[in-house]
């Protein structure tokens, strides 16, 4: 049986508050500009002694600071910043800013946030209003909140964070390191790898759409008998649904990162490294490459592929294939180039038809004269 351990209450400080209340998150203070770039593998120009307090945007920054800039439109803004250091591809000339010279200054941002800031993480340990079945299997370090629930026969590797409220059905296996916030759920006999984050309200391994018409008309639902596989280092945003085969599986691959309010329907492949913004949805049997790109209020129609690369722009229809490293837009979309070009004129289909009418009618004038 699952081991219970209740939480540890915060160390009382005697100024009316916890440590833990003091503090929203765990801060480095005063870390040398020197120490950053040495973590970053960044080269520093500039005083090497600047004491950096934490991570902010140019606008936003201030003394202490550390920000960056990634987009080279953005370079007159430099000069209005009050931070004390920057991160960018090349160094800054004529201006008192200190500069850490990366090869890829936002995602070397992304990783000075992280000395800066990391997420609270609960005390290991099974809340004594959490539900754990007798055959469930939990690994080392585990931390497993209130009124979560585990089902039998379930597996989780080490180190896993199940916020209030997480619920696992039978027979599910989870690798290490994996975190659900609260609300999340994952259904029955589905797979999620190392390092997998869900968060709040999503729901992994539901039913998915299928039903078969009757002669007389009625709908009879089709048994969604498949799961949904999880590979490593997905992450899975607030409100969405990754739903489960009706045969085979549903499967998003290594290191994809799907948006908010997204669907992904049954039997759907999701490929490594993909990004899938807010609102898109996919069609049962569609197939993602490695590396695409689908922006805001994508849809896909079902069993068709997107291939390696492709990048689908905001509120575009799918309704075939897409081709190795192509750039599509519009609904039902084509090349983004085109559909530019498209929607220039669009606006003045009017005056042209108006036009067109016109014309007409003076070369049927001089059809009658002639």
């Amino acid at each position: 049986m699952a081991r219970t351990i209740g939480f540890r209450r915060p160390r009382d400080t005697g100024r009316g508050e916890s440590r833990h209340n003091r503090l929203p998150y765990k801060c480095v203070f005063g870390m040398k500009l020197r120490e950053i770039a040495e973590r970053l593998g960044c080269r520093l120009e500039g005083d090497a002694d600047i004491e950096i307090r934490g991570v902010a945007g140019m606008e936003h920054a201030a003394a202490g600071h550390l920000t960056f800039l990634a987009n080279p439109k953005y370079a007159p803004k430099v000069k209005h910043t009050k931070a004390s250091a920057i991160l960018v591809s090349e160094a800054v000339t004529g201006l008192d800013i200190a500069c850490l010279v990366s090869g890829n200054p936002y995602l070397d941002f992304a990783r000075a946030l992280a000395l800066f800031y990391q997420p609270p993480r609960p005390a290991p340990g099974v809340h004594p209003l959490a539900c754990i079945a007798p055959t469930a299997v939990l690994g080392d370090n585990c931390s497993i909140g209130p009124f979560a629930v585990v089902g039998e026969r379930v597996r989780i590797g080490a180190n896993a964070v199940l916020h209030p409220h997480v619920v696992i059905y039978e027979g599910v296996e989870i690798g290490d390191d994996f975190l659900a916030h609260s609300h999340a759920v994952v259904r029955e006999f589905c797979k999620i790898g190392n390092r997998v984050i869900l968060q709040n309200g999503v729901v992994v391994g539901g039913d998915g759409f299928g039903f078969a018409r009757r002669a007389d008309g009625v709908q009879v639902k089709i048994v969604q008998s498949g799961v949904t596989v999880l590979e490593d280092d997905v992450e899975v945003q607030s409100l969405t649904s990754v739903d489960r085969a009706t045969v085979g599986e549903t499967r998003v691959k290594r290191g994809a990162k799907i948006d908010s309010l997204v669907q992904v329907g049954h039997a759907c492949t999701v490929g490594e490294d993909n990004i899938i913004c807010a609102q898109t949805g996919l069609a049962g049997s569609t197939v993602l490459e490695r590396n695409v790109v689908l922006a805001g209020q994508v849809g896909s129609s079902g069993h068709l592929t997107v291939h390696e690369g492709a990048v689908v722009y905001a509120q575009s229809g799918i309704g075939g294939d897409v081709e190795k490293g192509a750039r599509i837009s519009g609904s039902p979309a084509f090349a983004a180039h085109e559909w530019l070009r498209a929607v220039r004129a669009f606006p003045k289909l009017a005056e042209l038809l108006k036009t067109v009418r016109e014309l007409k009618r003076k070369v049927d004038e001089l059809k009658q004269n002639a």
